[in-house]
């Protein structure tokens, strides 16, 4: 696919990629919500039971994960950005410019949530310690875009992807 004239070679800031992400975590957070609804309603309101312990179903998690997978894995295929995206003018390229390969796209999603598997650790570590660690595992995900030369965090240079600003 060829390199999109409208990119240009300037690495995004991590300031102007974060901001995008705090949108994009808006949008998650939407698509939980719908997704959560309508698991609600096929389940007759008895999804998630409570009690003295407070139980939801594997399947149910997995499903939230894929449809948050999906939603970033179809925006950076069409387009390469997506909703949070647009506003800042950032997009996610191949080293050439064009729009990331569902492999790419796949390895991208797949590394930046990995921090996530730290979620395990609530119920021995307590999920206030769990959550303060996860946030210092993804701080240190993004951490090393301040030193690589072409502003690439953990989980693009995985993927082989970087984002850059649009002109």
């Amino acid at each position: 696919m060829p390199a999109n004239p409208a990119t240009t070679d300037i690495p995004c800031p991590p300031w102007r990629r974060l901001l995008a992400l705090v949108y994009d975590l808006l949008i998650v957070l939407a698509i939980v919500m719908v997704v959560g609804l309508l698991c609600q309603l096929a389940t007759g309101g008895n999804l998630i039971r409570t009690g003295a312990r407070t139980v939801v179903p594997l399947w149910y998690q997995a499903l939230q994960g894929v449809v948050v997978a999906a939603y970033f894995i179809s925006s950076w295929r069409r387009g390469g950005q997506t909703l949070g995206m647009r506003p800042w003018r950032i997009r996610v390229t191949r080293d050439d410019g064009g729009t990331p390969t569902l492999q790419q796209a796949l390895i991208r999603v797949l590394v930046a949530a990995a921090p996530l598997v730290l979620l395990l650790l609530a119920p021995v570590a307590g999920l206030r310690a769990t959550l303060w660690t996860l946030l210092a595992v993804w701080a240190g995900w993004f951490a090393v875009a301040l030193f690589d030369p072409r502003r690439r965090a953990l989980h693009d240079i995985a993927a082989g992807t970087e984002i850059r600003v649009l002109g």
